[in-house]
C-alpha cells in the first residue's frame, strides 16, 4: 500500500488517539497543526493540547498558528508537501488551507452525517434518546460538516451511558476509521458520495451554561437522558435555595421511575432515606451529584449532610 503524507490538525484527546492511529499506521506524518499554549487557573500555568504533546514525544513538526490565513504559517504547510490533510476536533479551515493537498482534507464527525452537524453531536445523541449514532469521515468544503462522504460507521447507544462513555467509544472507533480512510484514499478505493438531504435537521449546537440547566416540567426520560448527556462535560445542573442561599447542584448520574401523583414538577424530596425529584410523570432520583462549593460526592453522602443544611427546596 502506498504511504500518504499527512499534515494532522487537532486538539483534544479525541484527536489525539486519532493521530497517534495514523502514526502507528503505514502513513506518515509529516507536520501537526494545534491550538497554541495557553495560561490558565491561579499559577497561570501553560497548558499544552493532547495533540502537541504525543506530537513533542513522537518528535513530529508541530505548527501553532494564531491564524491560519498567515502567510509564513501557509509557506510553512505548502513546503511539507502532504498528500491529505485529516482534521479532527479543529477550528474552520480557510479554503486556500483546505484546498492545498492534491487528496484533498478530510475530517472526522462523531455522528452518522448529515446528523447532529455541529459543535457537541455525542452530547445531542444522547439528549434525544437516539438508540445509534456513529462517525463519518467526509471532504471539507466551506459550509460546516456538509461535505462529501467517504467512510461511516455506526455504534449503539447503551442505554445507561452517558456522554464521557460514548465519547470514549467513538474516539476508539474514529481512530481506526480515519487510517481506514486514509488507506482507502492511498489505495483509490473510496467513492464520495454527497450527504442526503434532510428537511428537518438534528443539529447540535455548541452548548452554553444556559443550556444545562434541568427542565423538571419535562418526562422522566426525557429528564434522564438530558442529565447523562451532559454528564461529566458540561454537566447538566438545577439550583437548590437552602435556607436563604441559593446554589448550584450538578447532577453527574441517576436513575428515573414512572409514577401518577399530583406534585408539581420540580417537588424535592430528601431526608436520611432518599432523595428524589418529582417530573411530569414519575420521580428522578440523583445517585452522583456535586454542591456548588462542595466536591463530587454519592447521594448517601449527600443526604447524611444533608440536615446540616437546613429547608432545601429547588430554586
Amino acid at each position: 500500500m502506498k504511504s500518504l503524507k499527512v499534515v494532522f490538525f487537532g486538539t483534544p484527546e479525541f484527536a489525539k488517539t486519532c493521530l497517534e492511529a495514523i502514526h502507528q499506521s503505514v502513513h506518515e506524518v509529516v507536520g501537526v497543526v494545534t491550538v497554541a499554549d495557553k495560561a490558565s487557573g491561579r499559577g497561570q500555568k501553560v497548558n499544552q493540547s493532547a495533540v502537541k504533546m504525543f506530537a513533542a514525544e513522537k518528535q513530529l513538526p508541530v505548527f501553532q498558528p494564531e491564524k491560519l490565513r498567515n502567510e509564513e504559517f501557509l509557506e510553512e504547510i505548502q513546503k511539507l508537501n502532504a498528500d491529505v490533510f485529516v482534521v479532527v476536533a479543529f477550528r474552520m479551515m480557510p479554503k486556500i488551507l483546505f484546498e492545498m493537498p492534491v487528496l484533498g482534507t478530510f475530517n472526522l464527525h462523531a455522528s452518522l452525517l448529515p446528523d447532529y452537524r455541529g459543535a457537541a453531536p455525542i452530547n445531542y445523541a444522547i439528549i434525544n434518546g437516539e438508540k445509534k449514532t456513529g462517525a463519518t469521515t467526509f471532504f471539507i468544503n466551506e459550509k460546516i460538516d456538509e461535505g462529501n462522504i467517504l467512510l461511516q460507521e455506526a455504534i449503539e447507544i447503551v442505554p445507561t451511558e452517558n456522554a464521557g462513555s460514548l465519547h470514549d467509544r467513538l474516539m476508539q472507533m474514529g481512530a481506526k476509521l480515519v487510517v481506514k480512510t486514509l488507506d482507502g484514499l492511498a489505495e483509490n478505493s473510496i467513492q464520495e458520495m454527497p450527504q442526503p438531504a434532510v428537511d428537518e435537521p438534528k443539529n447540535a449546537f455548541k452548548i452554553f451554561k444556559e443550556d444545562t440547566r434541568i427542565n423538571w416540567k419535562q418526562n422522566s426520560e426525557k429528564v434522564y437522558n438530558f442529565i447523562r448527556g451532559m454528564s461529566p462535560y458540561p454537566c447538566a445542573f438545577t439550583s437548590l435555595k437552602i435556607g436563604e442561599e441559593e446554589k448550584t447542584l450538578k447532577i453527574y448520574e441517576g436513575r428515573f421511575e414512572l409514577s401518577a401523583h399530583e406534585k408539581a414538577p420540580g417537588t424535592l424530596e430528601i431526608d436520611k432515606h432518599q432523595f428524589r425529584i418529582y417530573t411530569s410523570d414519575g420521580f428522578y432520583f440523583p445517585e452522583e451529584l456535586q454542591l456548588e462549593g462542595k466536591k463530587r460526592m454519592s447521594v448517601k453522602d449527600f443526604r447524611n449532610g444533608f440536615q446540616h443544611f437546613g429547608h432545601i427546596t429547588l430554586a
